[in-house]
């Protein structure tokens, strides 16, 4: 009621009242629509962008070879998953910081334990690789790590890898006194067929050997197992046997640049496969490592009076010259007796290596002395006594000067024994031969230079001048004898060619005539004898004397002619110059 009383009072009073106006609704101009759409799009692209963007990461190089912003890409088989946008300096100016954005699909593989490198165009004697990049350009090639820790900042390695995570096959470690002329790609060899090749070196802990890291590729590492024997291939082996010259190599890669081999020795087991990473030690040639290994063996050891100059350790030891065992140790002894200083040779025999060559019908004998210790004793006793087996130096090689120990039977050499009372037992010896024959050598070589060489060389030069000169006489008379001899004397051998074929005509002629003459009187004798009575015909007939006598005519002729006929064969000249007067 108050409220109503002053409102009216006021409107009496002609004080104006306000009125309510309701507000007027905005409206929004056309013209702001397409700034809104777009920008609408541009934070929808921006958000899209953001959801299906990969990681940015930094790689560290030593140097950027090749590498280029916005140009090099990161590839994983073969498929680009990222790219370089950014290439600059490190703060203190010594390595190359790249910046690479990654895709999307590839961000779960940026792990701590993952994988960079530069691919590029390399020619090395192993092989050729990356020759794609001649024409692409570098790229920066990745492999997936083993780790499930992200990581955003990686070292990139300074050589590339040879073997990567998705190749099939298994790493094994070897172990050498030296690395020689291998190095990483060095391929491995099974059989004569490329199997691996060496993914890394390095020397070992204690700085006593080098470790090598190798990969077989597979189905190769399925043939590797604990006996296996992995050997240097590197270079030739040349052999002379009876067949002639032999060598043998892997391959002209192998010669070249270095290469391993390996293979499973038939006495060896093969039932497992090795397991990855295993470690093997590998032999400087196929012969050390097929060795078998010899359960039996005996050691001796030799004392030499005499240099021993060219016997090394694993110098062979043979008996009667077929191999028996090898040189262990060569060194030096005081012998108490004398109170001098000899030579000492350790050596061990296999006496299975010897067994094995004895013939079948002694097989049994074999046996029982593989077995039994005291019998090999016993028959060494006996060749060492009996025999006269003993040790002695010999010269594998005149060239090289290197020796081996031979064990072969010396009859008349002093009587010996084997001493088993010491740790090692030792062995008889005997001098070696090679000592008389330098001496001998150097006789020789002595008298040689006692010789007046240069005055057998000044008579030498006066017989060479003597001889020159006769041969230039014996020239000229030759020149002589075909100026003015040869041709008369080929006139006389055509006129006596001549008078020859001559005289056979008068032979003929003559040997015809005589033997028609001789038939004719031979018929008229027969017909004078059928005619003839036989009553005339007797003893002291005269148609029988008369008979007789002709035909001891005839055959006077006969022979007067053959006479004339060889006469005439010895000397045809007679028909030209007559018979020349008989000389004493």
């Amino acid at each position: 009621m108050a409220d109503s009383s002053d409102s009216s009072g006021i409107q009496q009073a002609g004080i104006p009242q306000a009125t309510v106006v309701p507000q007027r609704r905005v409206r929004i101009s056309v013209v702001w629509i397409i700034p809104i759409l777009a920008a609408v799009v541009a934070i929808g692209i921006a958000v899209q962008r953001i959801m299906t963007e990969g990681p940015t990461i930094t790689i560290v190089f030593k140097a950027a070879q090749g590498l280029e912003a916005g140009k090099t890409f990161i590839k994983y088989k073969d498929v680009n998953i990222g790219q370089v946008t950014k290439v600059e300096l490190s703060s203190d100016h010594s390595k190359v910081e790249v910046t690479a954005k990654m895709a999307k699909s590839a961000a779960g593989l940026m792990v701590e334990d993952a994988r960079f490198w530069v691919v590029e165009a390399r020619v090395t004697l192993s092989g050729v690789s990356g020759l794609g990049t001649l024409l692409s350009g570098n790229y920066i090639g990745f492999e997936i790590g083993k780790s499930k820790k992200e990581e955003r900042k990686f070292t990139g390695l300074e050589v590339a890898p040879i073997i990567t995570g998705g190749q099939p096959g298994r790493q094994f470690l070897l172990k050498a006194e030296n690395l020689g002329s291998l190095g990483v790609g060095s391929p491995i060899y099974y059989r004569r067929l490329q199997a691996g090749q060496v993914i890394a070196y390095d020397l070992a802990g204690d700085g006593k050997a080098v470790e090598l890291k190798i990969f077989v590729n597979a189905p190769y590492d399925k043939h590797v197992s604990p006996g296996t024997r992995f050997w240097n291939a590197s270079g030739f082996d040349v052999s002379i046997g009876a067949g002639g010259v032999e060598v043998r190599t892997e391959s002209l890669i192998a010669l070249l640049a270095g290469g391993l081999a390996f293979d499973t020795p038939p006495f060896a087991a093969t039932a497992s496969l090795a397991a990855a990473d295993a470690a093997f030690t590998l032999y400087p040639d196929k012969a050390t490592a097929m060795k078998q290994p010899d359960a039996v063996s005996q050691r001796y050891v030799l004392y030499f009076n005499e240099s021993l100059r060219g016997l090394s350790v694993g110098a062979p030891v043979t008996l009667l010259g077929l191999p028996g065992g090898e040189v262990v140790d060569v060194g030096l002894d005081l012998d108490p007796a004398t109170a001098t200083i000899r030579g000492r040779v350790e050596v061990v025999t296999f006496p299975e290596r010897l067994i094995a060559r004895m013939s079948r019908q002694q097989e049994a004998t074999g046996d029982a002395l593989a077995k039994s210790q005291q019998q090999r004793r016993a028959l060494m006793e006996r060749l060492v006594e009996q025999r006269g087996l003993r040790a002695q130096l010999q010269s594998g090689n005149l060239l090289t000067g290197q020796l081996f120990v031979a064990l072969d039977y010396f009859p008349d050499a002093p009587k010996a024994k084997v001493d088993w009372s010491r740790e090692v037992p030792v062995f008889p010896v005997v001098p070696s031969t090679l000592p008389d024959l330098e001496a001998k050598i150097s006789s020789i070589v002595a008298k040689l230079e006692k010789l007046p060489l240069e005055e057998i060389g000044a008579d030498v030069t006066k017989v060479l001048a003597t001889l020159n000169a006769t041969l230039e006489n014996a020239g000229t008379a030759l020149n002589r004898i075909d100026t003015d001899l040869t041709p008369a004397l080929r006139t006389t051998m055509e006129e006596l060619r001549q008078a020859v074929a001559t005289a056979n005509l008068l032979l003929k002629n003559v040997d015809a005539t005589l033997m028609e003459e001789l038939r004719q009187a031979v018929a008229t004798a027969n017909v004078l004898l059928k005619n003839t009575d036989a009553t005339l015909l007797g003893k002291d007939a005269p148609a029988q004397q008369e008979l007789r006598d002709a035909l001891q005519e005839i055959a006077a002729a006969a022979r007067s002619v053959r006479v004339l006929a060889d006469y005439l064969d010895r000397h045809p000249e007679a028909l030209i110059r007559g018979k020349s007067e008989d000389r004493p």
